[in-house]
């Protein structure tokens, strides 16, 4: 059944039922607990890099919803502080160099309102290639602090301490 806001109708629907359903990576580095949480889209056959998601354009990360990072103490990233909070997560995709953003707005849609002057931190790190193609975007945190995010062939790794 429909259900109206202001006038829009819209489907009421269960997040879990989208075609990129919400996942989380949560994990206790030190004493800091980090989670990630994201939309989690698949290929589909899709070209993804550089087509789906474009280069050098502000990437969500994610699907749906803005990706969010949250750490309950300070922290470094990449050797650099992260006050303790929750942001909104972005990266910058390039074949040689990623961006990865930590934004002080964690509840947005996409990266349609992300505005660089919201950033709290930014550090520059290189994509690899993985290991395995992963047909589902991943989040993976290690004990040791090591925040992972892969999809397609494509693998993204930063420091967390």
């Amino acid at each position: 059944s429909a259900v109206y806001f202001v006038g829009h109708p819209a489907i009421a629907q269960d997040k879990a039922s989208r075609p990129s359903p919400p996942a989380q990576a949560t994990q206790k580095v030190g004493n800091a607990t980090v989670s990630i949480n994201y939309g989690q889209p698949s290929i589909k056959g899709r070209k993804v890099w550089g087509e789906l998601v474009p280069y050098g354009q502000v990437w969500r990360t994610g699907a749906n919803e803005a990706t969010t990072f949250e750490v309950n103490q300070d922290v470094k990233i990449e050797g650099q502080t992260l006050p303790a909070g929750k942001y909104g997560f972005f990266t910058i995709p390039n074949e040689k160099e990623w961006t990865i953003i930590f934004n002080k707005v964690p509840n947005q849609w996409g990266a349609f309102k992300y505005d660089d002057k919201q950033d709290a931190l930014r550090v520059k790190v290189k994509p690899t290639k993985s290991a395995a193609f992963n047909e589902k975007l991943v989040y993976n945190i290690s004990p040791t602090g090591t925040v992972g995010i892969w999809w397609e062939i494509v693998e993204v790794v930063f420091k967390l301490k």
